[in-house]
């Protein structure tokens, strides 16, 4: 149906015929000629009527926007002082000398052209008109590079793509699982992944050397912006490396992708930070490294002081107490400062402690705060010393349970490095490495994985027995910008290394056998030493493209309520197909129908 795409027409083609396709972006009548912005996937290019070809000009008269239309016509340069240079066709347009409508348009519910905000819930409606819009476009075209730049990589060196079933078994990973009924086996549920984990691991017992595949997965967990109840991951798994080796060639893979896709040069080595240190520095074990804030503990200095909001965590095992230097934060306002306390309450922190330093000469006395009459002066001076401080800084104070200052302080290191522009660089990756196997679950009063039951710990069955919680994992995560795109780990290979980890985590030996007994066989028939990661293939192009949420890099994401408003999903099920599968529907107490 035509020769050329709209974007593609260049000064090289003046003189040639040529037909094009596309949708009416804009229209303009000047004078007797009509002008009309004619768009596809590859961009625009201004096409012509003329009066005195009067069939097409006819035409062309009643054409409105999104009308979609064929044309044929002659390219020419455009007149001296009409060149757009703010267009990719800006020096040339089609003379039109044949026009067909192969398609009407209503009005849109939302302008293509324009750029101004529409509602969230009114884009994914009508998500096809949503999508025209070059902005989308081009992240659906970021997302198409993505995938084939990896996979190009990954073939390279040498990995297999196998697919890996969607119909499979529920087991825990941290989320629910989205349940599937089978009609063919009565009362019996599949469950779709939350990743191939298991999967991936059989194959390397298989002997399958390295694997890959991209994957969609899915969670039936509270969404934020970078989650959704589906969303899709590379998913990697190799034999026979440690994660020294499969950090370097997965480094590698990202900095090639950002290389090749945005033109971004990531540096030669990604700097490698243990969960311990980026706790400590960030209060987050995802550390956005562009911001120069840092906490300071200060516990040591804050034992003695009569000041029980931070000698009393001070000397507790569980609690924490930091300091946090702004420098030139004496310039805040108190408005400023009470949104500041505002914001870390969301976080749990009762408050936010600070002293403006005005003038570090003058000892105590030019410091400026409520808290300052409550230590002596060699504590404010320790505290001085330990943050840097200089003339004109503010020292924020986090004192607390220790979980309650990391989250608290940590959010607010991230708030004040945004608002107030001190990012340092553009990208940042960092591999954080060093995660503890475990995490005491209070309420529960039993130990939960830190990445999943199949990470492999760092240090044998004794030891791991006798102090499961200061034991520590060879798992890896890469953070960029304070995003995690990428997390896994060496897994268990040897059976009993297996058990001893259900144990810890209270899978006892029935229930083991009954979720995973599949795997225990595996591992008992020669399994080799493995290991992989999967990366967050909507967050990496999230970030890549400017996003603020994975639903923008999403062709069809759903909104923040599971749910999809284009198709209405999700449905109510008829009555004879529920029969069907054996289900009966029961109203939850306390929840209206929905």
């Amino acid at each position: 149906m035509r020769t050329h795409k709209c974007g593609e027409l260049t000064k090289q083609h003046t003189g040639q015929t040529v037909e094009l396709c596309g949708w009416v972006h804009r229209r303009r009548d000047h004078g007797g000629v009509i002008f009309i912005d004619l768009r596809d996937r590859t961009g625009l290019v201004q096409v012509v009527f003329d009066p005195d070809v009067h069939e097409a000009f006819s035409l062309a008269e009643h054409v409105r926007s999104e009308y979609v239309l064929k044309v044929k016509g002659s390219v020419r340069g455009r007149p001296e002082g009409t060149i757009n240079p703010n267009m990719g066709t800006g020096e040339i347009e089609v003379l039109v000398s044949e026009m067909v409508v192969l398609n009407e348009s209503e009005t849109p519910p939302f302008p293509v052209e324009s750029e101004i905000e529409v509602n969230e819930e009114l884009r994914l409606r009508y998500r096809y008109i949503d999508l025209r819009r070059f902005a989308m476009q081009e992240k659906m075209k970021v997302r198409r590079d993505v995938a084939r730049v990896l996979r190009n990589f990954l073939d390279d060196h040498e990995f297999f793509e196998i697919e890996t079933p969607y119909l499979t078994k529920a087991t825990p990973e941290g989320a629910r699982d989205y349940i599937v009924p089978s009609r063919t086996h009565e009362n019996a549920f599949f469950a779709l992944p939350q990743s191939p984990q298991l999967y991936k691991q059989i194959l390397m017992v298989a002997g399958m050397d390295r694997y890959y595949q991209i994957v969609r997965c899915f969670r039936d967990e509270d969404l934020r912006a970078d989650r959704q109840p589906e969303f899709t991951q590379l998913d990697v798994e190799t034999s026979f490396m440690d994660e020294d080796e499969i950090m370097h060639i997965m480094e590698e893979m990202i900095r090639q992708l950002f290389q090749k896709v945005i033109g971004v040069n990531l540096g030669a080595h990604f700097p490698r930070m243990t969960y311990q240190e980026a706790i400590s520095k960030y209060g987050i074990d995802r550390p956005d490294l562009r911001i120069p804030l840092e906490l300071v503990d200060i516990a040591e200095d804050m034992k003695n002081v009569d000041f029980k909001v931070f000698s009393a965590p001070a000397n507790d095992p569980q609690g924490r107490v930091v300091a946090m230097r702004l420098p030139k934060g004496g310039d805040l306002s108190r408005k400023e400062i009470d949104d500041l306390t505002k914001f870390v309450g969301i976080y749990g922190a009762k408050g936010l402690a600070y002293i403006k330093v005005n003038d570090l000469s003058a000892g105590v006395d030019g410091l400026q705060s409520p808290i300052v009459k409550f230590a002596p002066a060699e504590v404010w001076d320790s505290v001085l010393a330990k943050t840097g401080a200089q003339n004109g800084d503010l020292i924020f104070f986090g004192a607390d349970k220790a979980s309650i200052v990391n989250e608290a302080m940590g959010a607010l290191r991230v708030k004040l490095g945004h608002d107030l522009g001190l990012l340092e660089g553009e990208w940042k990756p960092v591999w954080v490495v060093d995660f503890p196997m475990f995490a005491w679950d209070e309420k529960s009063r039993r130990y939960a994985a830190i990445h999943h039951p199949f990470t492999a710990p760092k240090c044998s069955i004794e030891e791991l027995q006798a102090n499961p919680g200061e034991a520590l994992s060879r798992a890896y995560d890469l953070v960029l910008n304070g995003t995690e795109v990428g997390g896994g780990s060496i897994r268990i290979n040897r059976p009993a290394m297996q058990r001893a980890v259900f144990e810890i985590l209270g899978i006892k030996e029935d229930e083991a056998r009954e979720k995973f007994g599949f795997l225990l066989d595996a591992l008992k028939y020669g399994a080799p030493p493995h290991g992989g990661l999967a990366f967050g293939l909507d967050r990496l192009v999230m970030l890549m493209t400017g996003s603020t949420s994975i639903r923008d890099v999403i062709a069809f994401p759903k909104t923040q309520s599971a749910a999809c408003p284009l198709v209405s999903a999700p449905a109510v099920v008829p009555e004879e197909q529920l029969r069907e599968l054996g289900i009966k529907l029961v109203k939850q107490p306390g929840k209206e129908k929905a």
